[in-house]
């Protein structure tokens, strides 16, 4: 299969080392608050992440000694569900969420443009959906805890309406970006 085929891709292809890259522009460079905002969002996958792995470890080690500690599987789902979340934040920020591109890489640049707006504000409908049906949730289950930690079920749904509101910001400044003209390769901040 050739690679004008092979159209199922996570990001754009990055380029061979030392190969001379166009700049970004300046007006599709994150700036200020959404900067940081997506930092924060990379720092907690990363901190989240790192806890995980030292409580799965700690219970496994336990394990061997014929001991457990309860409340580790607890949070160690907790966490999974947040990291989950996160992530696809994480990759709504960089444009790396799985897609088939086949027809609309066989589209003018104008038309592509017009495509992308279109899958983009599907997106937004399906998450605003998310937001509003993960925020009934969270607001019904505050009275609900979990078996061991005894913190609020809230807490456990919480990550479905806030990562659904995280990647809408995301997702409005790719769509007013792709309704400017600028490409796919110019929206997003370089790793």
């Amino acid at each position: 299969m050739s690679d004008s085929h092979s159209n199922l891709h996570a990001r754009p292809a990055r380029q061979a080392p030392g190969a001379a890259s166009a700049p970004v522009p300046a007006a599709a460079r994150p700036r200020g608050a959404l900067h940081w905002l997506g930092a924060a969002v990379d720092g907690a996958v990363i901190l989240i992440g790192a806890v995980l792995i030292v409580l799965v470890l700690a219970n496994v080690a336990l394990h061997v000694f014929s001991r457990d500690i309860a409340w580790v599987t607890e949070l160690g789902e907790f966490l999974m569900v947040w990291v989950t979340f996160l992530g696809g934040v994480a990759a709504a920020r960089r444009n790396s969420h799985m897609a088939i591109t086949e027809l609309l890489d066989k589209l003018t640049p104008a038309r592509r443009r017009w495509a992308d707006a279109g899958v983009q504000i599907v997106c937004l409908g399906v998450l605003a959906v998310l937001l509003a049906g993960g925020a009934g949730i969270v607001a019904n289950s505050w009275g609900s805890v979990l078996t061991t930690l005894a913190w609020p079920m809230a807490w456990q749904y919480m990550p479905l309406p806030l990562s659904a509101a995280l990647m809408m910001v995301f997702m409005l400044r790719d769509l007013a970006l792709t309704l400017r003209g600028v490409p796919p390769e110019r929206r997003y901040e370089p790793e």
